[in-house]
């Protein structure tokens, strides 16, 4: 397993974190996922061999959010 943590701008209430926590712990090799709205930050504990770091940001754009 690996850990990620990344920014996450566009977040402004409870409402993004859950839309970002969610759409995180949906991918195939995520084992955990938490965002912090003050830090704007989002931490994943991921499957390297299943989901490359670029795909967990992507689903945050998808999202509507943008990963730094």
């Amino acid at each position: 397993m690996e850990k990620a943590t990344f920014t996450v701008n566009g977040m402004s209430c409870g409402h993004c974190v859950m839309a970002v926590t969610k759409a995180l712990k949906g991918v195939d090799g995520v084992s955990d996922a938490s965002v912090d709205l003050g830090a704007k930050r989002a931490t994943v504990l991921f499957d390297p061999t299943k989901v490359s770091l670029d795909a967990l940001k992507e689903v945050v754009r998808d999202a509507g959010y943008q990963p730094a």
